[in-house]
């Protein structure tokens, strides 16, 4: 993957998705708007304004940081297989809107009411898959409940766009807006 000075924050997080939770966590970079960043700008120039850090540190820790995110990511066909054999359970982080209109067959829908209910109940080796529409805002959810004790929350690899590619073409495809 290459990745220098001179990559702009847009092409970081396209290739490494988790690139922004790693600059808030190391560096308190992206996470607000007194701390935010332009997509336009470049490693570089975020760099600098940020109390001159060393881009090619920077770099490095994103590039761990996205090694560890590819061992969160979990491909369709393995999240099919785990919820045959080992009762994965898939939680979906997109809207309302989102769910209603395509959703992995017993798929549940997360909502506040129902995040507190597994929060409070489930057990933390329950095996979780978060599901979105691409696999970017997973990683992200599965961050959070790793941070809440959940040893197995896994994020699914392409989100249901990939599913609906590699494990169920019954299911529609979709954009956004």
């Amino acid at each position: 993957m290459e990745i220098s000075p001179k990559t702009t924050m847009r092409e970081l997080l396209e290739r490494c998705p988790g690139a922004q939770r790693a600059l808030f966590r190391h560096y308190h970079i992206g996470g607000c708007a007194s701390c935010g960043f332009q997509t336009d700008e470049t490693i570089e120039g975020v760099c600098a304004r940020n109390e001159n850090l060393d881009p090619g540190e920077v770099i490095a820790r994103i590039l761990d940081a996205h090694a560890q995110d590819e061992k969160v990511y979990i491909s369709p066909a393995e999240a099919s297989s785990s919820a045959e054999k080992l009762g994965a359970r898939f939680l979906d982080i997109r809207t309302r809107e989102e769910f209603d209109a395509v959703q992995i067959p017993g798929s549940q829908l997360m909502g506040q009411d129902f995040l507190q209910e597994v929060m409070g109940r489930w057990p933390k080796d329950t095996m979780i898959v978060l599901v979105d529409h691409t696999g970017t805002r997973g990683l992200d959810a599965a961050a959070y409940f790793s941070g809440h004790g959940f040893l197995n929350a896994r994020a699914l690899r392409g989100g249901i766009d990939a599913w609906s590619c590699e494990v169920d073409p019954s299911l529609p495809r979709y954009t956004t807006e």
